[in-house]
C-alpha cells in the first residue's frame, strides 16, 4: 500500500500538472469504488475546477471548485496517473514509455478534464475508493476523523510524539503503524525509520529514554523526508502520475534484506512475522 512519501509525491504531481484544470467527464467499469451512483458522481463534479490537491495520510484530495472534495484512497495496488498527448508523445521520443508498462494497464476510472488531460485510475486489484464529499465536512468521513497526526505535519512535534508514546507497552513497530496515533507511516518505512534510530521493532514504547524517542523523531523526519525526495518507494505496484517507479527501493538498508549484511555493521539482518507483517532489523545496531 502506497505510504506517506508516495502520496505526498501524487499530490505535488497533480498540484504540478491539473490544478485549476477543469472537470468535464467521469467514466468508470468498476463502480463499487465510487461510493455513489456513477451518474450522480458525473454530475457533481462536471464543470469544476480543481483549486488544489493536498493529502492526509496516505489519504488524497481534489478539492474542487463550488465546495466539494474528491477522497481518494489508493489502497493496495491503485495509483493515479495524468496523460496528454504531449506527455504520451515525449515519452515516446525518450523512448521511456511508462504508461504502456503492464502495472499501468489496469485502467478502471477516468477524470477528463477541459485541458484534453486525463486522471486515470490503475488499479490490479480494484480495492481503490472514490468518495465526493463536501469540503468542509471532509473530518467528519470516517476514516478521515479517526486519524492521528499527520508524520509530516506542524503538530507532529517531539512533544506529540513523546505523549503519544509514554505510558504505552505496545511494540513501537506496532505503535507507529497505527494510523489513529501517528498517519501514513506503513510497514517499509516503519523498519527503515527504527534501524535509522537504532531501535528494536519489539521494544515496549514506554521503555524508550529521552534520547531514544528524540533519536526516533529525527529518524521520522528524516527517512520519510528522503523517500519523499526520491519520489518514493516501487515496492511492488506503486508508480507516480507518469507512470515511472519510485528511487527509494534503490537505498533500502532492512527492508526486505533479511539474509543479506547489514550495511552499518556486517551482521546478517534478521527479520520476523510482527502484526502479520514482515518486520526487518540488525540485532547488533538496533537495541
Amino acid at each position: 500500500m502506497p505510504e506517506l512519501p508516495e502520496v505526498q509525491t501524487v499530490v505535488d504531481d497533480l498540484n504540478r500538472k491539473i490544478k485549476g484544470d477543469t472537470v468535464v467527464d467521469f467514466w468508470s467499469d468498476w463502480k463499487k469504488s465510487v461510493r455513489m451512483p456513477i451518474e450522480k458522481f458525473t454530475r457533481e463534479i462536471k464543470g469544476k475546477i480543481i483549486l488544489n490537491a493536498s493529502r492526509i495520510g496516505k489519504n488524497i484530495f481534489l478539492n474542487l471548485s463550488g465546495g466539494k472534495t474528491i477522497y481518494i484512497h489508493l489502497k493496495m495496488t491503485g495509483h493515479l496517473l495524468v496523460k496528454s498527448q504531449i506527455s504520451n508523445l515525449k515519452s515516446q521520443i525518450c523512448g521511456k514509455d511508462y504508461f504502456s508498462e503492464k502495472v499501468n494497464q489496469y485502467i478502471h476510472h477516468i477524470f477528463y478534464l477541459k485541458s484534453g488531460r486525463t486522471l486515470e485510475f490503475s488499479d490490479l486489484r480494484k480495492f481503490g475508493k472514490i468518495i465526493l464529499a463536501d469540503t468542509d465536512k471532509i473530518q467528519e468521513i470516517k476514516e478521515i476523523g479517526s486519524l492521528g497526526v499527520d508524520a509530516m505535519g506542524k503538530d507532529f512535534t517531539q512533544e506529540k510524539m513523546n505523549e503519544i508514546l509514554n505510558g504505552r507497552k505496545t511494540k513501537i513497530k506496532l505503535l507507529l503503524m497505527d494510523q489513529g496515533k501517528i498517519a501514513g507511516i506503513g510497514n517499509i518505512y516503519v523498519s527503515e525509520i527504527l534501524f535509522e534510530a537504532g531501535i528494536l521493532p519489539n521494544r515496549p514504547a514506554n521503555t524508550l529514554k529521552k534520547e531514544e524517542k528524540s533519536r526516533l523523531y529525527k529518524a521520522i523526519k528524516k527517512v520519510l523526508k528522503k523517500a519523499i525526495d526520491l519520489r518514493g518507494t516501487s515496492d511492488s505496484d506503486y508508480r507516480d502520475t507518469s507512470g515511472a517507479p519510485g528511487r527509494f527501493q534503490e537505498v533500502l538498508k532492512v527492508y526486505r534484506r533479511s539474509g543479506k549484511k547489514c550495511p552499518r555493521c556486517g551482521t546478517i539482518i534478521q527479520k520476523e512475522k510482527m502484526g502479520q507483517r514482515g518486520t526487518f532489523f540488525c540485532l547488533v545496531c538496533q537495541k
